[in-house]
């Protein structure tokens, strides 16, 4: 067995995109985030890799498009506003088909909001993330260990499909401390015959753009784009389920609130209330199949969220609204507790939500 490592996940992050091949960062500083940043600016000078802190956020997603382009492993990372900015240049990154790893640790908003963890850029991620027909391979991870797990994982996808993959963490995953293993075995970057790497005079030259003029021939682009998508939603989603052979209520959460959503599982089973939960891992592409077997089995979903609710609506439509499907919330910066869920969960039990 490997040994494990206290780390907090932002640097769990950082140091598992260095082990999947990583060697170029370009970011920001914004809390919750800014650890990845201070992490990346130690290690790559060391292991001859390029740290780069951008004049701006729009500025380094703009040199991920470069080096992506080039056929390198790149990441960058942000929170909620900063992720906003970067927008115009993943809608870029997907119009030209270039892979990459996007971490938002994200934070309460809408605006500046504050720096206390939050879930509320669910829609921006799964929905597209900026303007264009486009998808990214989101990743929602609920420890430290799925923090490392999910880096490696991201950039394997990224480079399999040719899409920006999202970590969609939060400040408490990005800030808690927890044992990490770090022993991943990692897929190879593939050869990257699209690249804008030199041709040594063996083939004709490469050109990566997302402008496309001639609109006959965007929308091609665009119906290919969305037949690599559809593998990617049969291939690709990612879940895990808690006590749900028997479950009469079932709880829909991601990341930290999946943790806390869990604890209140336990202490409804103690009750004789018959929960569990399915986690989504991937929020994009989502994991309708489960939701809908759920909805042939138990009498309600709970959404458990740190947003004013977004991901109910994908919970809505994966269980085809034969169950009800109610939001226990908490947002702006703030955590439900266990004791919230659970209310929750015994309100429902008892009949009183409708």
């Amino acid at each position: 067995m490997a040994d494990k490592v206290l780390m907090k996940g932002n640097e769990a992050i950082a140091e598992s995109a260095i082990i999947a091949g990583c060697r170029h960062y370009f970011g920001y500083p914004i809390t919750p985030q800014t650890e990845i940043a201070a992490y990346m600016a130690k290690r790559m000078p060391k292991i001859g890799g390029t740290f780069l802190q951008a004049e701006s956020e729009i500025a380094a997603i703009n040199m991920v498009y470069g080096v992506s382009s080039a056929g390198y492993r790149v990441m960058t990372s942000s929170s909620s506003p900063g992720i906003s900015l970067k927008g115009e240049g993943l809608s870029y990154m997907a119009g030209s088909d270039l892979p990459a790893l996007v971490v938002n640790v994200q934070r309460g908003g809408p605006g500046l909001g504050g720096i206390q963890p939050s879930q509320s850029d669910y829609f921006q991620a799964t929905k597209g993330g900026a303007h264009g027909d486009f998808k990214m391979i989101v990743l929602a991870p609920s420890s430290v260990q799925e923090m490392a797990a999910l880096t490696v994982k991201g950039f394997e996808l990224a480079d399999k499909y040719r899409m920006t993959a999202m970590i969609l963490a939060d400040g408490t995953m990005g800030q808690m401390m927890e044992p990490v293993e770090l022993d991943f075995e990692v897929k190879p970057s593939p050869e990257k015959p699209w690249a804008t790497n030199g041709t040594k005079m063996q083939r004709t030259h490469n050109i990566v753009n997302s402008l496309s003029l001639v609109p006959e021939e965007l929308e091609r682009l665009n119906f290919e784009r969305f037949e690599r998508y559809a593998i990617v939603e049969r291939d690709e989603v990612m879940y895990e389920e808690y006590l749900m052979d028997d479950a009469e209520i079932c709880i829909a959460a991601f990341g930290i609130a999946a943790r806390v959503a869990k604890n209140a599982i336990v202490k409804a089973r103690e009750k004789g209330i018959k929960v569990g939960m399915i986690r989504p891992i991937t929020l994009w592409p989502f994991p309708k199949a489960p939701f809908k077997k759920a909805a042939e089995q138990v009498k309600h979903i709970i959404s458990v969220e740190l947003s004013m609710g977004q991901m109910i609506e994908d919970v809505k439509l994966a269980s085809e609204c034969k169950v009800p499907v109610t939001l226990c919330n908490r947002a702006g910066g703030m955590i439900p507790t266990p004791e919230q869920v659970l209310a929750h969960i015994e309100d429902i039990y008892s009949g009183g939500a409708k």
